[in-house]
């Protein structure tokens, strides 16, 4: 029997063991988490805990299999959703980790840190038609993945990197996706990393209580054994130019830099002692361990910290410094908490952390103490008046509503810019005015053919899977290309 027909056989066979009516009346799981007075003890403590094996075949039960699944529609990696989680029903917990890995090089991230709710979740048959939970897409791709890793019986793929060399800037998702397809293809893919772990942001700017670093490190290992090479410390446009690694045989590139570059807001006190960006104070906590006692870069933590900003960002720095101690941590946001851009389980869990929110206000200067250090930021109170281009309602200053707040730590979370040192390297290169690399939208390839990019450094700004998809999708039509030279 062919693999198709026993595919629908067994799909069959799942229909007639439990049918629509019955799968509808099951209710979502719901993630086990580690309690607040628990888990704010620590940066290391991963709060949702995961999905037992029981608990994730009865929420596999709900799925419908949908004939088209709208699902997939709402994934930028393409995963076969319906698929791996058809497997986990069945008990095939390796099967459905197979699937995943087919298209996504980081399910194990993915399952913890994508927006779901925005992206294949919001698809689902239940929210569409039945205005119910959708299924927990998410919480199904961290079991499969963390399953397989936890049981070791994971795949261990056997390619022959023989297509020649491709060269990958920066070793976040976006890197890190397009290099596991290259190499599937059959590339010599070589990452090349600043800074001196691997990781990208999925290191530095996501703390361990959403993504710990075992699960990177893990998601690292398997391109390894896909045969992707990695050098750190090593800066593309500074240590060796892309016209360099040219004459060395790489025969194209993928740009994937990110934007590690941070913004500030422009007002007055910005330098003083005690006000950093979000990049600065996440970077120096994930990955060099300043909230230990020992740290060599020790940051300080502060009593009051006041927290500017309403995206993942600004929750992931807010929830650090409670953890560092802070008693009351602070996030001041210009817009109401229904226009925050930042996931509602990132919220939900910041309130429950003992985060404080404060709304329609926005900093106007940062007030000094007598050793220069920040002591207070003066606050403008805001409301909302017409929408503007992303579709959220427009701040407006209210006149003569200024007000105080101690703080003596702020951390600046209001967005950041691309990395200028490839843009500012590579001769002729097109760059936007934003210092985005411009790329064709459908392949990723940018105005010098062996050029292509994705990820931050051409969004300006965007979430772990897609730039992931960028990823996957600048790997298809270089491997097209290619091809054609050959």
């Amino acid at each position: 029997m062919e693999a198709s027909d026993r595919n629908t056989e067994w799909r069959k066979q799942l229909r007639q063991a439990l049918n629509a009516k019955e799968r509808t009346e099951i209710e979502r799981v719901k993630m086990p988490e580690l309690p607040p007075k628990e888990r704010i003890k620590s940066q290391r403590l991963e709060v949702n805990t995961g999905l037992t094996p029981e608990m994730a075949q009865r929420e596999a039960k709900r799925c419908m299999d949908c004939a088209t699944p709208t699902c997939m529609e709402g994934c930028p990696v393409g995963i076969n959703i319906p698929g791996f989680i058809k497997q986990i029903e069945i008990g095939e917990f390796k099967g459905a980790a197979d699937i995943l890995k087919q298209t996504s090089a980081l399910p194990a991230v993915c399952g913890r840190v994508c927006p779901q709710e925005k992206q294949c979740e919001s698809k689902c048959f239940y929210l569409q038609k039945l205005k119910k939970a959708p299924v927990a897409i998410g919480y199904l791709e961290r079991f499969a993945s963390d399953y397989a890793w936890e049981s070791e019986r994971t795949s261990k793929p056997k390619i022959e990197n023989s297509l020649g060399g491709i060269a990958v800037v920066g070793s976040g998702p976006s890197g890190l996706s397009f290099a596991g397809d290259m190499a599937k293809k059959g590339y010599d893919v070589t990452v090349f990393e600043a800074l001196h772990e691997i990781g990208g942001v999925l290191k530095y700017g996501i703390p361990e209580f959403r993504l710990p670093n075992r699960i990177v490190d893990k998601e690292i290992e398997s391109l390894r054994k896909l045969g992707v090479k990695f050098e750190t410390n090593f800066i593309v446009g500074m240590t060796k130019s892309i016209e360099e690694l040219k004459a060395e045989g790489f025969r194209a590139f993928y740009i994937a830099s990110g934007a590690g570059l941070p913004r500030f807001m422009n007002i007055p006190g910005e330098n003083l002692n005690g006000v950093l960006s979000s990049n600065e104070y996440l970077t120096r906590v994930n990955l060099m361990g300043a909230d230990g006692a020992d740290s060599d870069t020790p940051v300080f933590c502060g009593k009051n910290v006041v927290v500017v900003g309403g995206g993942n960002t600004a929750m992931d720095s807010v929830r650090t410094a409670r953890r560092l101690g802070a008693e009351r941590a602070m996030i001041v946001y210009r817009r109401s908490e229904a226009e925050m851009p930042a996931r509602l389980e990132e919220v939900k869990h910041a309130k429950e952390e003992g985060c404080e929110f404060i709304t329609l206000a926005n900093p106007v200067e940062y007030i000094a103490d007598e050793q220069g250090r920040v002591k207070q930021v003066k606050l403008q109170k805001m409301e909302l008046g017409e929408p503007d281009a992303s579709g959220r309602r427009s701040p407006v200053p209210v006149a003569g509503a200024e007000y105080l707040i101690d703080a003596d730590v702020v951390i600046v979370a209001v967005g950041v810019s691309p990395n200028p040192i490839i843009p500012h390297s590579v001769a002729g290169l097109e760059v936007s005015k934003k210092g985005t690399i411009v790329v064709d939208e459908k392949t990723m390839q940018s105005n010098l053919p062996e050029l292509y990019a994705g990820g931050d450094i051409v969004r300006g700004g965007a979430t772990v899977i897609l730039a992931m998809g960028d990823g996957r999708r600048a790997a298809e039509y270089m491997h097209r290309q290619l091809q054609q030279q050959t």
